[in-house]
């Protein structure tokens, strides 16, 4: 016996030993590096790039080289661009466990931004739907530049006519994460009773128009500020959270839409039918775990409940972004923009995203 605990305590000692070292590996930050030289005869754009981890401090308006289009890309000069949380984790290496990906220590990948709208301006060999000229939105890497350049198969689709650059470039990771909430993890179906917690978000602001447009009937919980706003964009009802707490209200939804992560999955059942979903789309702060810490919490209560608990992980597709531009060209679906800010201004507009109280989208000028 006495040896089988020195083998079962050796072998848990090694698993102890490689968490820490992977766990110090991964929150370790360098020291920022220099920028990379640029030729002279080089074709310029100004570009926010980071180049270590950090606040908003580390993000850099710099002077780099404007990409040019492969043969199966399109190259767009960007009108507007729009800050997502997305954006200030990977500026900030947080959660660590996503500098697996993102570099460790420092970024590999020093450009910043995603949702963007624009014109195109040239397009490779082999592009058959888009032409210089096109009005265009999406989503691709670096997106606070001038220009970038992105696959035509990827990301990307016509702006609807009706909008104007700022609204389309709001759209894509909110629009896209939401209408693969309702649509692909929660599976809504019409008459059905939704709930979106952090209605008056980036992605609740469109999670309560897409619900409406799939025949549900809406309940936004947001702050007292934003009631009224969230009932004008389609609520059916709303829950003030400095008020009252839905989960002690005795309602019951068919769907919980759950952005902000303020109540665990146990307190979440209450609220749900027999027979309800949970999807988890984000969570608390923190530099581990964040919104996968209700995610282990619901699957291990996943065995011992008839309901269904899921985290969403969205993906930008170009199908979606033309479901979205049809939704906003009916007018069943409009951006909701809080402020505006221009390319200079980027780590204002991240330290305003920090914050937390966003009302739908912040959007950046680049005109």
């Amino acid at each position: 016996m006495k040896l089988r605990y020195k083998i079962v305590g050796g072998i848990l000692g090694f698993f102890a030993v490689v968490i820490a070292a992977l766990g110090i590996t991964l929150s370790y930050t360098s020291d920022c590096r220099p920028a990379p030289l640029v030729s002279d005869d080089a074709e310029l754009m100004k570009a926010i790039e980071y180049r270590c981890y950090g606040s908003p401090d580390v993000l850099e308006l710099a002077d780099v080289e404007k990409p040019t289009p492969a043969d199966n890309e399109v190259l767009v000069k960007i009108q507007a661009a729009a800050v997502n949380p997305l954006d200030w984790h990977y500026m900030r290496g947080s959660r660590y466990f996503m500098r697996l990906g993102a570099g460790i220590g420092a970024p590999t990948n020093t450009r910043m931004g995603v949702d963007f709208s624009g014109t195109v301006e040239a397009v490779g060999k082999d592009v058959k739907n888009f032409k210089p000229g096109d009005e265009v939105f999406g989503g691709g890497n670096g997106a606070f530049a001038e220009y970038l350049t992105i696959r035509e198969d990827r990301g990307l689709a016509m702006k609807p006519a009706n909008l104007t650059f700022e609204q389309a470039a709001a759209v894509p990771i909110a629009g896209v994460t939401a209408l693969q909430a309702l649509r692909d993890y929660g599976k809504v179906e019409p008459g059905q009773k939704v709930l979106i917690n952090g209605a008056s978000g980036g992605v609740g602001t469109f999670a309560v128009q897409l619900a409406k447009s799939l025949g549900a009937e809406v309940t936004g919980v947001c702050s007292t500020r934003n009631l009224k706003m969230v009932l004008s964009i389609g609520a059916d009802h709303v829950v003030d959270y400095t008020q009252d707490d839905y989960t002690e209200s005795g309602e019951q939804y068919d769907l919980i839409i759950d952005m902000v992560g303020n109540h665990s999955p146990r307190e979440n059942r209450r609220a749900l039918t027999p027979a309800g979903k949970l999807v988890i789309v984000g969570g608390p702060s923190g530099d581990w775990l964040g919104p996968a810490a209700s995610l282990i919490k619901a699957m291990l209560l996943s065995p011992f409940v008839e309901q269904e608990f899921v985290m969403i992980l969205a993906t930008l597709r170009k199908e979606d972004l033309v479901i979205l531009g049809e939704l906003m060209q009916t007018g069943d679906v409009t951006p909701v923009i809080d402020r505006r800010y221009v390319l200079t201004e980027i780590p204002d507009a991240i330290r305003y995203s920090e914050e937390g109280h966003v009302r739908g989208k912040i959007v950046i000028d680049m005109k």
